[in-house]
């Protein structure tokens, strides 16, 4: 009997593996439909190489070891939700109702109680984030607790790093974690050898390893996108911002980058503490328990925030449902800035239903996107999204990284979070919640000035789109379930 050619085996065993994995992607948990539908899209249509694809980016897969170290860390840490200084006035007297009910979902993520007693400033600009920083890392008696997605060797990164080399010449304990990929630049350069020999204790966050290998540990694009900031349990920073110059030399043609970020003071602090001290042991192994026991006062006059930290050990909903429960929760006016959306259907029917209840709707975009492929799939959501009376701007002094939402004047999201598929489910987040007419009013016209850099989207700017740049956005859109 003559053998059978590699050809004809192929041609036997290819449409079982395809059925094999088609089948994996109809039965993993916690899939929207959409996301099936596109996978079986892709690997039918792709072949080899749409197999190839799936194994690589297909599953949330962090690998069992590293979820059962992280969960380990939570086990181990002190219980911080109903003793971390909260109370039933936490919030204010006469807090609307909807605002209550944000709260206690946001409670649902991490645990944490919504904390009074906290105070606030916006920086002015990444510069001046970058300033106040190294003050307190100066300032710092006890510890200084830092995290990054992107830190760079350029101008401030290098501020930042030698602040933490003379802070812990001085005694002063200091940790510092980058992400692998987002960090790769510093963590293979002489600074970060030089901080660990002034005695910064380093780790690196999510190593990726031999990039060939790793897919077997788990995926490798899954990352730790936090921006973090603790010194002396008591000041904490949270927003869009990276340790990096806002001319973010790595993307020049894209510079400026345009973040915002809030200094806090009081009990949030301890808050982001916490996620810190999970993310520190789960690389590291060190116990952190003893400074999340520490309580932090209340300051006078302050208001009531919480820490949202998402990520692919959390529930893959948690981040969606944050936004969509304040899109709803907004009964006069609605103002989102994002520089990546590409949202998934509740989403952006969440976005639509606030306009088409007479809610002013506002969403800010970058012009220009420093990735083309997430670019194009946010706009093909702008007819509908103008069509339901959605106001749509894209900013023009640069690439807007911030994220912000802010409902009636009076409610505030701020940090790390897009409104985009990679931050629902693969990366790792932290954004506050917040509720203080001041800061949020302050947030408000800062969103107003990029309002004022920005050109209106219209129904005539989409008229004026040639057919074949309608056609690409929507199929781009189309694999927005697996981007």
């Amino acid at each position: 009997m003559e053998k059978p050619s590699p050809a004809s085996l192929f041609l036997l065993i290819h449409p079982l593996v395809q059925l094999g994995f088609i089948v994996r992607v109809l039965m993993r948990p916690h899939r929207e439909p959409a996301s099936r539908i596109a996978w079986v899209v892709v690997i039918l249509g792709f072949s080899v190489v749409g197999i190839g694809a799936y194994i690589v980016f297909g599953e949330t897969n962090l690998g069992r070891s590293r979820v059962e170290r992280t969960r380990a860390v939570i086990k181990a840490l002190p219980d911080i939700g109903a003793a971390s200084g909260a109370s039933d006035t936490a919030l204010p007297a006469g807090m609307p109702e909807r605002y209550v009910q944000l709260f206690q979902l946001g409670k649902t993520v991490n645990g944490f109680d919504p904390v009074g007693g906290n105070q606030a400033r916006l920086m002015q600009d990444s510069n001046a984030a970058i300033e106040a920083m190294v003050a307190d890392i100066d300032a710092a008696k006890d510890h200084v607790h830092l995290l990054f997605y992107i830190w760079l060797p350029d101008n401030n990164g290098l501020r930042v790093v030698e602040a933490l080399k003379w802070a812990a010449m001085r005694g002063v304990t200091c940790r510092a974690m980058a992400d692998s990929l987002g960090s790769r630049i510093m963590i293979h350069s002489e600074h970060w050898r030089a901080m660990r020999k002034a005695g910064v204790r380093l780790a690196v966050a999510l190593a990726i390893g031999n990039p060939l290998l790793r897919p077997l540990r788990g995926r490798i694009d899954l990352r730790n996108h936090r921006k973090i900031v603790v010194v002396d349990h008591s000041v904490t920073y949270c927003g869009s911002q990276n340790c990096a110059d806002p001319e973010f030399r790595i993307k020049a043609k894209y510079a400026p980058w345009v973040d915002a970020m809030i200094r806090f003071e009081g009990p949030i602090a301890r808050q982001n503490q916490y996620l810190f001290a999970t993310d520190w042991g789960a690389e590291t192994g060190e116990d952190l328990g003893s400074l999340i026991s520490r309580p932090v006062d209340p300051l006078p006059g302050g208001f009531p925030a919480q820490v949202i930290g998402t990520g692919p050990t959390v529930r893959y909903s948690a981040m969606p449902e944050r936004f969509e429960a304040l899109m709803y929760a907004a009964r006069k006016e609605l103002v989102v800035s994002t520089p990546y959306y590409v949202p998934d259907e509740a989403m952006q029917a969440a976005l639509c239903a606030s306009a088409r209840r007479g809610v002013a709707t506002t969403i800010i975009f970058p012009e220009r996107n420093d990735s083309w492929i997430v670019g194009a799939a946010s706009r093909s959501y702008y007819e509908d999204l103008l069509a339901s009376g959605v106001c749509i701007f894209e900013y023009r002094g640069g690439l807007l990284h911030t994220k912000s939402l802010t409902v009636d004047g009076e409610v505030t999201l701020i940090g790390s979070a897009n409104m985009d598929r990679r931050s629902f489910e693969l990366n790792y987040e932290n954004n506050i919640l917040l509720y203080d007419r001041a800061l949020t009013g302050d947030v408000r016209r800062r969103q107003a000035s990029y309002i004022a850099q920005s050109r209106p989207v219209t129904s005539e700017t989409l008229a004026g789109w040639t057919g074949r740049r309608r056609l690409w956005n929507n199929m781009i859109a189309m694999l927005g379930p697996v981007l």
